[in-house]
């Protein structure tokens, strides 16, 4: 993991906390006040809460958090702590009762990496919303990427460490910025280059072979099981936009994804993106989707970038200091 200086567009915050034992965790991004929220969910197996209530068509218009979490279903506990943390802080949707916090969550499956036993929960999403920054980011293992992993077509023994990543994007005083946890099924390619960043491993482990090129060289002979994938994230920007645009932001951030990992938006895969708007910019709604996709690509690749082995599935360092 690496502490990297990015500002974080005004009014967000994003925490991060794990068992590193365990290898699970969660990622909490918040703005107390609500922000406008989207999302769009892809793939065959997702895990997630109150995306039903992001729908354009229904009631509420804002979030004031989204949590990311590890732990599979399990992991959705999780909410539970942000709402309690924003409840203590007198945020949320006014019932004139109470104030109901907007906590929507996606969930990646990482049972099998560390103990399956332990799971993010309450206190654990609680504690990631002590530890939410304003700046200074860590990314890497941390949080809901401390138990990701990418590359899993043949097993864990032959796939590599995913994590968390961050990229911010800024033209003129139009902000955009990606917060994405990458658990995927499949390889994490650079596109400038071509080269596979980390996914699946040869037999000997000393080199990436290529899951998409395995896939088809396999046929209709291989048969990909559930082994735990998914990739999540959170694409944050100043713009004004309403619910509609911001479920389109959501849908357009999904190109960054699909350019990086291949493939992507599979059945075993739940590629969920959430788009959340501070509504202080005026901006197209075509250039903020572009740079959506574009923080999203590089976010993707900074989580590779700054992973490290953990419970015994190697990082991306491990791979570029010729350890494997």
């Amino acid at each position: 993991m690496r502490e990297i200086s990015m500002k974080i567009i005004d009014g967000f915050q994003i925490g991060h906390c794990e068992d590193v034992h365990a290898a699970t965790g969660c990622t909490v991004v918040m703005f107390p006040e609500g922000a406008v929220t989207g999302v769009d969910v892809r793939g065959g197996a997702p895990g997630t809460r109150e995306t039903d209530l992001l729908n354009p068509v229904n009631l509420v218009e804002k979030a004031h958090a989204v949590i990311l979490a590890g732990g599979s279903a399990f992991g959705l506990d999780a909410a539970g702590g942000v709402m309690k943390y924003l409840e203590e802080k007198g945020f949320g949707f006014d019932v004139k009762v109470a104030r109901v916090p907007i906590v929507s969550s996606a969930v990646l499956f990482d049972l099998p990496v560390g103990s399956a036993d332990i799971r993010p929960d309450a206190e654990m999403g609680y504690n990631a919303c002590i530890n939410a920054k304003k700046v200074n980011l860590i990314t890497g293992s941390v949080g809901a990427g401390a138990g990701a992993t990418v590359g899993k077509l043949k097993g864990y023994d032959r796939a590599m460490k995913g994590g968390a990543g961050y990229c911010t994007i800024e033209v003129g005083e139009l902000k955009v910025s990606a917060l994405m946890v990458v658990n995927a099924m499949g390889d994490v390619v650079n596109p400038e280059t071509g080269k596979i960043m980390a996914g699946l491993r040869s037999e000997d482990g000393k080199s990436c072979v290529g899951t998409e090129a395995t896939m088809i060289k396999d046929g209709i002979q291989g048969k990909i099981s559930f082994d735990g994938n998914t990739t999540i994230g959170v694409v944050m920007t100043n713009a004004d936009l309403n619910k509609n645009q911001a479920t389109k932001i959501a849908s357009m951030a999904q190109d960054g994804l699909a350019r990086v990992i291949r493939p992507s938006h599979t059945m075993v895969d739940g590629d969920t993106i959430f788009a959340m708007c501070s509504n202080e910019v005026e901006a197209d709604i075509n250039l903020v989707g572009l740079l959506g996709m574009q923080a999203v690509e590089k976010a993707i690749m900074n989580a590779i970038a700054h992973s490290e082995g953990l419970a015994g599935i190697p990082g991306y360092s491990d791979i570029v200091d010729g350890l494997l």
